[in-house]
């Protein structure tokens, strides 16, 4: 664990040997799930690049010298923090060469081509690379292709498919790994999302390696709409109609902002998704070394089960990827419901 951070030692190290052997690169893309500590692990980068007290190729921060007070503090001359504006769906192109009264003036690309004010170099961290435009990852080529000397750029997103042709081109991607399932358990404990051990373990089960997802599925009301999917989404008592009465208003609930909605329609397919690889899970269980039904003591190896499951697992991650194309959320409700009740249906006519 690095500096209080889960799960990448691996990555750590292998900026070490870049910097032992003078191969720093000048643009990184970090990409993985949300919630698993890229940019924590972005901002501990820069503190060890920037510290004045130990050794570059080290990547220990001292938490000592004035670069490091400046670092935790949040206030550091020669780190530039770009994200996504509250109510943005997009990084404006203002944030990285000013607006049109001050264009090359200000932002990302005029700050980090000035001279450092503390140490050897100056660092720029661009958190929710996957909202990029066009034209403002353009405005980032030039700095990209030709970084002033010491610079380093880290881009941060979650997927290659959702990065421009352009970035992917000119950056070093790092792959980050998600968090094992009792490491998520833990923080649950420590930052007190879960109210127990036994919360915490569903909680990190169900998250799949993400502390975000975690977090989200901690909500209480998601929590008791999960307790219900089994007997909601039952083929003999699903109701498509009272469903979607009842999940539009679970969904309005979450807030007016448009992601936190939006974040709250995916915590509500994640959890009907798992419920049904659970399903899945269970009907395979039951299978014998050879093919053939093997029921587990006290259940019934129900044929049909398996099918509908990984038809229903199917549409729900179609329906995350849909609404992380921007998808409208009312008539993807409607939608995922509908193609639902018609796979419960023909599961039940085929019993």
């Amino acid at each position: 664990m690095w500096h209080g951070i889960y799960g990448h030692d691996r990555l750590v190290d292998r900026f070490r040997q870049s910097l032992a052997k003078g191969r720093l690169g000048s643009s990184y893309l970090f990409l993985g799930e949300a919630g698993i500590g890229k940019h924590t692990l972005a901002l501990k980068l820069a503190q060890g690049l920037l510290c004045q007290g130990s050794a570059e190729d080290q990547l220990d921060p001292c938490g000592q010298c004035e670069s490091c007070r400046l670092m935790e503090a949040g206030n550091h001359p020669d780190l530039d923090l770009v994200g996504l504006p509250a109510g943005k769906r997009w990084l404006p192109v203002d944030l990285f060469i000013g607006d049109r009264d001050h264009r090359h003036k200000v932002g990302l690309c005029h700050n980090i081509a000035m001279r450092p004010m503390l140490g050897r170099r100056r660092v720029a961290i661009i958190d929710d690379a996957d909202h990029l435009t066009t034209e403002s990852a353009n405005s980032l080529l030039k700095t990209l292709e030709e970084p002033p000397p010491g610079a380093v750029l880290i881009l941060i997103g979650t997927s290659r498919s959702r990065q421009l042709p352009t970035i992917l081109s000119r950056t070093q991607v790092i792959r980050f790994s998600v968090l094992p399932t009792d490491v998520v358990a833990d923080l649950l404990i420590q930052q007190e999302i879960a109210a127990d051990q036994a919360q915490a373990t569903a909680l990190a089960q169900m998250a799949e390696g993400t502390l975000d997802r975690a977090n989200e599925l901690a909500d209480p009301e998601l929590w008791q709409f999960r307790e219900r999917i089994a007997q909601q989404f039952a083929p003999q008592s699903f109701d498509s109609i009272r469903l979607g009465t009842e999940l539009t208003a679970l969904v309005s609930t979450a807030g007016k902002e448009p992601e936190a909605r939006r974040r709250r329609l995916r915590s509500i397919f994640h959890l009907v998704g798992d419920h049904f690889r659970q399903v899945l899970h269970s009907s395979c269980s039951m299978m014998s070394e050879s093919g053939e039904p093997q029921p587990l003591a006290g259940e019934q190896f129900d044929p049909t089960a398996q099918g509908s499951a990984l038809a229903v697992l199917d549409r729900c991650l179609e329906a995350e990827e849909q609404l992380d194309r921007n998808a409208n959320q009312a008539t993807l409700l409607e939608c995922w419901l509908d193609d639902l009740a018609e796979i419960l249906t023909q599961s039940l006519a085929i019993r």
